[in-house]
């Protein structure tokens, strides 16, 4: 399938003869594989009589070879699939094999890509960025705290590096554009805790989806605040950089050195919240968060402390989120 899709991917006009000569088919086989491709990807293919078939507009697939030598200092062993149940559940398979670490998971589209709380994560083919990283952690809790929040920086960091000037940060875990959601992260962690264990840092950024039905939330995408679309690869590659850099300076300096810089882009900071948890919801204003990433809400005259990957945060003016 990767391969007809590079035919196609110029987004000009290919006849069925074409296509068969350079696959080794027939021209009625071009067919039956189009229209599988067109039914496992969503992917619409155009076909005109006399002309061939193209796709609606060029496609840039993710390029494992590019990504691996344009990492730079990032030593982390890349695998790119074209289609997955989830680049987080594939990270934790590898993990359990013994693959060596830190990996790196790619992939076009995610059949079962999953948020926080068990939310699905819409993953339409080659227009978004299904990205997760799998480390092992030595040296117990201290090197965990905070971990998601950090890993917000650092997609925080590569958005606006790429003009999408208007991302800030919501706790624990997304990254909004007013109020619509851009992108999120979700840790998945096995082993020790206290010990050694290996970390999966999923992050899930809206690239160039312009259309989503599934979605049942407000939500953006770096193209829609843009205007124009974004090369993958070159995304993939910067939000390595800046996550390499945040995940050294973190194991060195701990969560702390960073409370500032988090709060400075939190985008509900000093506003009034509802706090869900299982069994109440909770009004305040929201302090900030401390030296390990928990919220800080001043609930009536006191500042009280929360943390917990089953909250969820949502403003009160705008409690639809």
């Amino acid at each position: 399938m990767r391969t007809l899709l590079k035919l196609l991917s110029d987004g000009e006009f290919h006849s069925g003869e074409d296509l068969g000569v350079d696959l080794g088919i027939s021209r009625s086989a071009v067919w039956k594989k189009l229209q599988q491709m067109e039914a496992e990807t969503g992917v619409e293919i155009h076909k005109v009589r006399g002309r061939g078939y193209r796709l609606p507009s060029p496609l840039l697939l993710l390029d494992q070879q590019w990504l691996q030598n344009g990492q730079s200092d990032v030593d982390w062993s890349i695998h790119v699939y074209d289609t997955i149940d989830s680049t987080n559940a594939e990270a934790m398979r590898l993990v359990a094999l013994g693959s060596s670490m830190p990996l790196l998971i790619l992939a076009e589209q995610q059949t079962a890509g999953r948020g926080r709380r068990g939310r699905k994560w819409v993953s339409p083919f080659a227009e978004n960025l299904y990205y997760s990283v799998a480390l092992r952690i030595d040296g117990g809790m201290r090197q965990l705290e905070g971990l998601s929040l950090l890993v917000g920086l650092a997609v925080l960091r590569t958005l606006h590096e790429a003009g999408v000037s208007g991302a800030g940060l919501k706790w624990p875990n997304d990254i909004l554009v007013g109020q619509r959601k851009l992108a999120g992260v979700l840790l998945e962690i096995t082993g020790d805790p206290a010990d050694v264990c290996h970390v999966v840092i999923g992050i899930g950024i809206n690239v160039n989806m312009r259309t989503a039905e599934e979605v049942d939330q407000a939500w953006t995408s770096m193209a829609l605040e843009s205007g124009i679309n974004f090369d993958r690869n070159r995304l993939a590659a910067r939000l390595g950089i800046h996550l390499h850099h945040y995940l050294a300076a973190h194991r060195e300096k701990g969560f702390g050195a960073f409370q500032a810089e988090w709060e400075a882009n939190h985008l509900w900071q000093n506003r009034p919240v509802m706090l869900l948890t299982a069994s109440n919801a909770i009004e305040g204003i929201v302090v900030g968060i401390d030296a390990v990433g928990a919220l800080r809400l001043r609930v009536g005259e006191q500042v009280k402390v929360f943390s917990g990957g089953e909250l969820s945060l949502r403003l009160r003016e705008h409690s639809s989120l």
